[in-house]
This record gives C-alpha cells, structure tokens and sequence, in this order.
C-alpha cells in the first residue's frame, strides 16, 4: 500500500502590489491539486470580494477572539487591519494530500516558518519600488496616506527577502507564473 503524502505548504510573500495574486490565481488555474489558503481579516470588503471566498470577513472583537483560542497558524496587523490563516482550514486541506499556498506577508511568513520548517517559502520582487509605486497608483484602491505607508513597508520587505528560499521577480506575469510553477513542481518530485 502507497504511504499518504501530506500537501505542500507554500508560503508566498512580497510588497503589497507586486502581483501576488495574480501570479497564485494563474498558478491555481494551470496546477491541480492545489488550495489558496483563505485569510481572516478585519478590513472591509473590496469591490467584488466574496466573504468566505477571498477572505473570511469578520470584526475586531471575533478576530482577537479566535487568536485567544489559538485558530491562527499566523496573524499579523498590517495597515490598521488582522489579517490571520486559520490552522483548521489549511491542515484540513494538507492531511487531503492537496498543497496549499498562503499569500501572506513577511511577519506572517516568518511565523509560519518558525512553527512549520517544511514550509516552502517564496519572495515575488517588483522590478524595482517605482516599478511598485505605478501599480499600486493604478489600482486606486487606498488614500495617498494608506499608498505612503505600503511604500514605506515595501522598503521594509525587500530588505527581508534574503530569509526565503526562493525569489521570484514579477517583471514579466508569464515568466513569474512560471517560476512559482517550477518550484511547485520540483517540491512535488521530492515525494516520489
């Protein structure tokens, strides 16, 4: 009888606006077999985000709730919002033998490594920050305010890059898919 492989946990970090999601939703369309891990958060809803699809949405009070009994792997504050992955769902989807990737940012993926060493954990770079800055004015989703302080933090980021094992640069999005690809892969070969 074949042993059950657990999934893999990928851990993918980068500045606010480099393309995150982009890169992981094509990643999810090309490659079976693998979850996007659903984040709890405080912040409101964008435009056409889904509760329970994108985010699970809930309040400050739920939020430090669910921190107090322990239902996070990891959660962190970012731009006055919690932002949390809840461990239930993710083992769940590991012990399945489904791989799961979390988008998350780096005080996150610096919990998740240090209570899961296995995981894999993956940094997607900008070209460069003005590179960064024209994407994130053209998705005007925030105030000059919100837009300084994820400039600011995006510096701060690129400086932590060197702590994951892998890089990806989102210079051009068909190259970048492909990157993140690879290494799905080649973690994927490890079990056989």
């Amino acid at each position: 009888m074949a042993s059950h492989r657990l999934g893999h946990l990928f851990v993918v970090s980068g500045p606010s606006g480099v393309g995150k999601g982009t890169v992981i939703a094509r990643i999810l369309e090309q490659i079976s077999g693998i979850e996007k891990s659903i984040s709890v958060t405080t912040r409101k809803p964008r435009p056409g985000e889904i509760n329970g699809k994108d985010y699970f949405f809930t309040s400050v009070e739920e939020f430090k709730e669910m921190v107090k009994q322990g239902q996070f792997m990891e959660w962190a504050e970012f731009t006055g919002n919690l932002y949390g992955t809840p461990v239930k769902w993710v083992k769940d989807r590991l012990s399945k033998s489904i791989d799961v990737i979390l988008e998350i940012e780096i005080q996150g993926a610096k919990q998740i490594h240090s209570q899961y060493p296995e995981a894999c954990l993956i940094f997607i770079s900008p070209p460069s920050i003005d590179t960064l800055e024209k994407r994130l004015k053209n998705r005007a989703t925030e105030s000059a305010e919100k837009l300084a302080l994820r400039l600011s933090k995006a510096n701060q980021e690129m400086s932590e890059k060197h702590m994951f094992q892998y890089e990806v640069l989102n210079d051009n999005l068909d190259e970048a898919v492909k990157s993140l690809a690879d290494i799905v892969y080649s973690k994927r070969q490890v079990d056989k």
